[in-house]
């Protein structure tokens, strides 16, 4: 059964003054389905959140976020998805139960609040004041937030951003969970590893518009369709003297000739070809490992920038 569409965007574009912070985006998100936007900061991620949030009105271009217009119909929209921000501040003497019971009054329905706060790891700290918490609490506090009106659809706008990897790690578990919930979530982040582990699908954006679409692994084949393996030897490797099937790859070599690293789109012929050569040589392997391209690789690749340049 083909899933319906949560959210539907088309040539979307935000202009403050001059400057054009969307460039024409477009992107559809089914019901059910973890959706990515990949990019570094100021590529426009943020601002397309919250126009789809009604928080920022839109240049141009359509909308739809659950059938509705987010500049016509804000407040029901707001009544009927969680957000998770960047940042979430409350009051340092307010305790984690009383933060629940205020987000829950501005809503129409909710969801089980003593179920949220201990499936988000938070009984313990229910009558603790904000100010008491870590930084990683405070952040399964804003996902406990985001979730008290029982959404079907999730906004998380880097919702791991400037946490420790432990932190992040506990995150992503909870993300998980509700992606097997079937909740439909659009997560904006700059962590390859998040997207990769998260996310359904990915839109690769950059200066205000999305240059690549598909899953994780759609756009690493499509972009960079090949594998890198990697052999070191003993002693250096006569590179003039490479297999013809070999030469022809991209290669390059390193630490005196001792390690080289071939790209192909048939990686286990190549391993192939480079053990028997090795051993026609009559060299000792000492090391050989096959490395797959990553999505950081496809934004190199893409954008001639680190994922997380600024």
């Amino acid at each position: 059964m083909a899933r319906s569409t949560c959210i539907s965007v088309e040539n979307l574009h935000k202009s403050y003054g001059d400057f054009e912070a969307v460039r024409g985006i477009d992107l559809e998100v089914k019901s059910g389905e973890v959706y990515g936007l990949l990019g570094p900061n100021g590529a426009g991620k943020t601002t397309t959140l919250e126009i789809l949030e009604g928080l920022r009105p839109r240049t141009s271009g359509a909308v739809s976020v659950l059938g509705l217009d987010p500049a016509e119909q804000s407040n029901e929209i707001k009544d009927r998805i969680g957000v998770c921000l960047q940042a979430t501040n409350l009051p340092d003497k307010m305790k984690v139960h009383e933060a629940l019971d205020l987000f829950a009054a501005f809503y129409t329905k909710n969801a089980d609040r003593d179920q949220l706060l201990k499936r988000l790891q938070l009984w313990d700290k229910k009558d603790a004041l904000y100010k008491s918490l870590s930084g990683g609490q405070k952040q399964r506090v804003a996902l406990a937030l985001s979730l008290v009106n029982d959404p079907s659809l999730l906004f998380l706008d880097e919702p791991t951003t400037g946490l420790d990897p432990q932190v992040r790690h506990e995150i992503h578990n909870v993300i998980q969970e509700l992606k097997e919930d079937k909740r439909s979530i659009l997560i904006t982040t700059h962590y390859i590893e998040e997207a990769e582990r998260l996310c359904d699908r990915v839109a690769i954006v950059d200066a205000g518009k999305i240059i690549e679409l598909g899953t994780p692994r759609e756009i690493q084949e499509r972009v960079l369709g090949h594998t890198q393996v990697e052999v070191t030897t003993e002693r250096p490797l006569p590179l003039e003297n490479l297999p013809e099937k070999i030469r022809n790859e991209k290669h390059t070599s390193r630490f005196a000739g001792r390690t080289l690293s071939v790209q192909s789109p048939t990686p286990a012929a190549l391993i192939v070809e480079l053990v028997r050569w090795i051993d026609q040589l009559g060299f000792e392997l000492q090391d050989i490992h096959m490395k797959r391209p990553t999505l950081e690789d496809v934004f190199i690749e893409l954008t001639g920038k680190r994922l997380r340049e600024s």
